[in-house]
Parts: structure tokens; sequence; C-alpha cells
């Protein structure tokens, strides 16, 4: 693993970092000298993370807000940017899997509000930052995107799909007609991918990078709701052969503070290797009438 360089003056926004791999995400930005602020709901769960950082926790900033409602997306991006004029950071690490059809306090089904939106919001409201800041932005996605298939039998891959023809609003995407949870979980994902390439292209006049990556299969929360039925009984084998969540954390850190990774944006890394995505998320027609529907959700 390369060493993550002196991020001291730096400051760095973590979103999930109260659980899992986002713990150790932050703890190991805080040891190498950021300040890191986060965006909790679960105000226990903040002083769990306070806690497990010791003597380094006045290295950390909580900020109140659930990332599934557009307010608080909007509230907590403002609190940032109160406080911080320059982010050098922003790994976009939170997101969960649904079992079954919900949606979020503004009508979007939850994948797509918590997977996605929290994440282009803070890129977009937090623009001015990010830039003064020359930033590095990451987001956390999943190789779901590139085969939506929960058993991987040989066969070709199911990549996931998003089809905006005709659709007027996000809250028309992953309807509970037909939901499949693995596959509306994939779909969030892959929209984080394509509206991630555009924005990047947006920022680059700014400094600031927007690149994704796939940190493994790691032994989260999530990883545990996302094995099939059958295969549950075996869950506990299953988790001691996935990665640990500090080795998911060591990809996004070196993605997020690497000096030899500065100026490389517009990527999707699967761990350490640059990979391809599905050929709708480069689609610029695709990517613009993405963009415009984000907008319109935080608009609204």
């Amino acid at each position: 693993m390369t060493a993550v360089p002196d991020l001291t003056g730096r400051v760095a926004v973590v979103t999930g970092a109260t659980g899992g791999m986002g713990q150790v995400i932050a703890a190991d930005l805080v040891r190498a000298g950021a300040h890191v602020v986060t965006i909790a709901r679960d105000p226990a769960r903040a002083e769990a993370l306070r806690s497990h950082l010791g003597p380094r926790s006045d290295q950390l900033d909580v900020v109140a807000g659930d990332l599934s409602r557009r307010a608080d997306v909007v509230a907590a991006a403002r609190t940032i940017a109160d406080r911080y004029d320059r982010i050098h950071v922003l790994v976009n690490n939170a997101g969960a899997h649904f079992s079954e059809h919900r949606v979020s306090a503004d009508g979007v089904e939850m994948h797509i509000a918590l997977d996605y939106l929290a994440a282009y919001g803070l890129i977009t409201l937090l623009d001015g930052p990010l830039r003064r800041g020359g930033a590095r932005v990451v987001n956390v996605a999943s190789d779901t995107l590139n085969d939506t298939r929960q058993v991987k039998l040989p066969g070709r891959p199911r990549p996931a799909t998003l089809d905006l023809t005709g659709v007027t609003g996000l809250a028309e995407l992953n309807p509970a007609t037909g939901f499949v949870p693995f596959e509306a979980y994939a779909r969030a994902k892959l929209m984080t991918v394509t509206a991630g390439y555009a924005l990047a292209r947006d920022l680059a006049a700014g400094g600031v990078t927007v690149n994704a990556l796939h940190p493994g299969l790691v032994a989260t929360g999530i990883v545990d709701d996302l094995v099939p039925a059958l295969l549950r009984p075996a869950r506990t084998l299953i988790r001691r052969a996935l990665l640990t969540p500090a080795d998911g954390a060591a990809t996004t850190v070196r993605l997020a503070t690497d000096p030899g990774l500065s100026g490389v944006t517009g990527r999707y890394f699967h761990r350490a290797d640059e990979a391809s995505t599905p050929p709708v998320s480069h689609d610029r027609r695709v990517q613009a009438r993405l963009l415009d529907l984000s907008r319109a959700h935080f608009a609204g």
C-alpha cells in the first residue's frame, strides 16, 4: 500500500464515516493530519467514531443530517461551506442496499436518494470550496453496475441499465412495479458513475478531479444484505473470504491522496486498476439528461 502523504492543514469531507469502511477511511485521513468532516444522522454512532479517533478526535467535525433527504443534504452542504473556505478531499462513501422498495421523504426510491443523489448533491452544492481547494473527489461505487447477477455463473455479464427516455423526474426510476433490489442498487451506482464523468469535465478547469471506484468485495453490512437467500447459511464463511474494511479503505484513500494520481480524472477503478463501465455511462446525451433531472431534484 502507498503511504498516505502528509495532509496537515487539509480538509476532507467523508460521508458514511460512522461505520464499516468509512470509519477506517476517516481514521486514515485523520492520522495523516487531515481535518475530517462527516455528516451523520445518528448521534450515538458519531460519538463512537469520535471515541475511535481517540486523542485525534478534535480533528473531526460532525454535521447532523440524513443524506437520503434533499433538505438535509442542502443544509449540510451550506454548513460545511460556511465553515470551510476550501475542501481538499471529498469521499462520497455513504450508501446502503434496501431489500424492499422504499421511497425517501422526497418521494425518490431510496437507492437513488442515498447512493446517488447524496453524492451528486454534495459535489454540486460544494462547488466553490471544492474548486478553491483543487479537490480530489472519490465516489465509492460498486461493480454491480457491470454485472447485476447475484450469482456469477458462467455466461455473459448483465450490466445495469439506465433508460431516461420519457423520464420527467427521478421519482420515476426504480418503481415499485417489477422492483428488483440488487438491480436498483446497481442502477444507482451506475448513475453515480455516469454523472461523475460529466462532472469531471465541468470541474477540471477548477483543478478538481472526480473519479469512482469499486473497492472490492468488502465485508460490510451491505455485502451481508446482498448475499442471495440460498447462500445465507454460509454467510459467515463468505465474509471470511472477503476483503476487510481496512483493505477497501486503503484503495479509496489512495485514490483520494496519492500524488501519483494527481490530475487523473473521469476514471473508474476496480480496486487499484482502471476499469471500464457500461457504454450508457459514456453517452453524453444520457449524462446531460441525468444532470438535468438531478438539478431539478435539488431545485424542487
